[in-house]
């Protein structure tokens, strides 16, 4: 068997084209792509195909989030940098030499989230913090004059705001006992009367979606009230009824989205009427639910254009013209132009057109029975070009923890691949999109069996011959880098070397950390399922499912990275303590944070270290041998 490309580091993480999306009167498509390695805004006209895109935004430091087209398909407004960072701007298409306007200058100010409400034309909703962080106030934006009207002041619990059709205005917040309320937004009162109540324990990110009906008397939401499985509901906002709309019957509504901004949201809207075209579901991989005929005759044809998950979609208002992209495990974000009334399509672009998709490794979903009978959803992805016996294996567990991997293409899954490891990617108790008893399955379980399922999924993978015993890594960021600390502390013998990306060494301390914009949405989440440590006999337990409770255990080889500010005293700890009694470990600091500043050469730096580290510890395939 022939061995594929080795593929440069940068190759996988240079930052991705993509995000295109169709104006409302069809006439020009906007995407992202790099400029001096941030993403930017680029627009193209639809009808001259060999036209050269024009670069529209001149981001150099963070580079471009998210964006938005107006309803009249004049401007395009964009959020720059990670989540819950950055300013709104303003791009004016028919105007080229006008410069891009800052439509929130006001120092301090965060743009939450960007809403263009239905029946108001020309407008936008903007969640902003501009007194403190953790204070939500919802502002309505005239986007062609760029004044801003304050629409709703936040008490001080609210998490976000939902604008209805008519101005009415909605927010979630959490009460003292933790859980979720809807209240509708009194102007003249300044006050909030309460809609409906969620039980917090059910919701340990937030109820997504939060969609206003196109009539304004209700909300589509996200609901697993009285099931385990998420469901479309429609809430009335006059009574607080709940009715179901749709659903799966084994998979949850993905509602990823909720707190990844680059996953599309689990409804497809008609623009410019929000009526409900579809639902996405993801199990192993998505499903769609067609809830029009005209889209279900659209739909049937978008997904013969890949054999991808669709991903983002959209249409001009008389859904004539489609712009599409697909979640691909080797061609990720191959985006098409589709004409419903001709049937003709196009290719517009792949995200990584360096990387050929015979080069790069399939991704398997595969179930892994844990040792007390769970069932784990999981993902095998093996080497090209390599028989798949006794392989080095990398366990990649994913952050969160109240999130999930799912099928796609994921650079650091290729990157090990392309140099000769199996990668393991488990969705252990805890993971979202499985079912409420699933995630409710990891509250005391952090060390515990959420860690079992790590170490059985591997053990998995070594009784079906994938891979070495002897050679077994393990390799995450956030919960994942606890994960890896974890599995180096708890069971020292298992692992052949570790990675921890900015992972918790100490629950106790981490969790008084946390900065006040999130401290008031814990109830749900981090007390509910590891505790709070101002409470005497939770903080006891809490440390003894901390690493830094058991560095005398370590042996495992570690590459630890750690942010410049954050717990860099007490990593600095942790690494000499380790160093004192002869474990090896690699140790850098880096000023790379994906979420607030994505430098992308610090990463690409941090991935070949990370390489080199597990080449030497695991065996795998070297720069050299290219």
């Amino acid at each position: 068997m022939a061995l594929p490309r080795f593929i440069p580091v940068e190759e996988f993480f240079t930052p991705p084209a993509g995000g295109a999306s169709i104006s409302p009167d069809g006439a020009t498509i906007a995407f992202l792509a790099p400029w001096r390695d941030r993403l930017n805004l680029w627009v193209r006209p639809v009808d001259v195909v060999d036209e050269v895109a024009r670069r529209v935004s001149a981001e150099d430091a963070l580079g471009v989030r998210e964006y938005h087209w107006s309803d009249d398909s004049r401007w395009l407004l964009y959020t720059r940098g990670g989540v819950g960072t950055g300013h709104l701007y303003r791009v004016d298409l028919l105007n080229p030499v006008a410069p891009v306007v800052d439509l929130t200058p006001f120092p301090g100010t965060v743009v939450a989230q960007v809403d263009l409400p239905l029946g108001r034309p020309g407008r936008a909703l903007l969640t902003l913090s501009t007194r403190r962080p953790d204070l939500l106030d919802l502002h309505e934006l005239d986007i062609a004059s760029g004044d801003l009207t304050l629409v709703a002041r936040s008490p001080g619990d609210v998490g976000g705001w939902v604008g209805g059709r008519d101005g009415a205005v909605f927010a979630c917040s959490l009460t003292e006992d933790g859980d979720i309320e809807l209240s509708r937004w009194d102007g003249a009162t300044r006050s909030l009367t309460p809609v409906a109540l969620f039980d917090g324990a059910d919701h340990p990110t937030a109820i997504s979606p939060t969609q206003p009906t196109p009539d304004g008397t209700g909300l589509w939401i996200g609901s697993n009230r009285g099931s385990d499985r998420t469901r479309l509901a429609r809430l009335d906002l006059a009574t607080g009824t709940e009715t179901e709309v749709d659903s799966h019957p084994a998979f949850d509504l993905d509602t990823r989205s909720a707190v990844a901004s680059s996953v599309p949201s689990p409804l497809i809207l008609r623009r410019g009427t929000g009526e409900l075209l579809g639902a996405r579901y993801l199990g192993e991989r998505q499903v769609i639910h067609a809830l029009d005929p005209h889209f279900a005759e659209v739909l049937a044809n978008l997904q013969g254009l890949s054999d991808g998950d669709l991903a983002a979609v959209s249409s001009d208002v008389g859904e004539r013209r489609w712009v599409v992209s697909f979640t691909h495990d080797r061609d990720p974000g191959a985006t098409f132009l589709y004409d419903h009334v001709t049937g003709e399509s196009r290719l517009l672009s792949r995200s990584y057109p360096r990387l050929e998709p015979e080069d790069l490794a399939p991704m398997t979903p595969v179930t892994i029975t844990a040792r007390d009978d769970v069932a784990l959803p999981s993902y095998l992805t093996l080497p090209v070009g390599v028989e798949p016996v006794g392989l080095p294996l990398v366990l990649v567990v994913h952050g969160g923890p109240w999130l999930r991997d799912a099928w796609g293409y994921h650079p650091v899954v290729q990157q090990w691949a392309n140099r000769g490891y199996a990668v393991l990617q488990v969705n252990y108790r805890g993971s979202t999109g499985y079912g409420k008893t699933f995630v409710k399955a990891a509250i005391g379980e952090f060390a515990g069996r959420m860690h079992d399922d790590l170490i059985d999924a591997a053990a998995w993978a070594v009784r079906e011959g994938y891979a070495d015993p002897r050679r077994i890594g393990i390799f995450g960021g956030g919960y994942g880098g606890y994960a890896a600390l974890v599995g180096a502390a708890f069971t020292p013998n298992f692992f052949a070397a570790a990675v921890d990306y900015v992972g918790i060494a100490d629950l106790t301390s981490f969790m008084r950390r946390l900065s006040e914009a999130v401290r008031p949405f814990l109830a749900n989440n981090w007390h509910l399922f590891v505790g709070d440590p101002e409470e005497p006999a939770q903080e006891a337990d809490m440390l003894s499912r901390s690493p830094i409770s058991r560095l005398d255990q370590i042996r495992t080889p570690l590459f630890l990275v750690r942010t410049a500010g954050g717990a860099r005293a007490e990593s600095d700890d942790v690494v000499s303590t380790l160093r004192a009694r002869g474990v090896d470990v690699e140790y850098q600091v880096t000023e790379y944070v994906e979420r607030v500043s994505p430098d992308v050469h610090d990463l690409i730096d941090l991935q070949r270290a990370a390489e080199r580290f597990l080449a030497r510890h695991l065996g795998g395939r070297q720069a050299e041998e290219s």
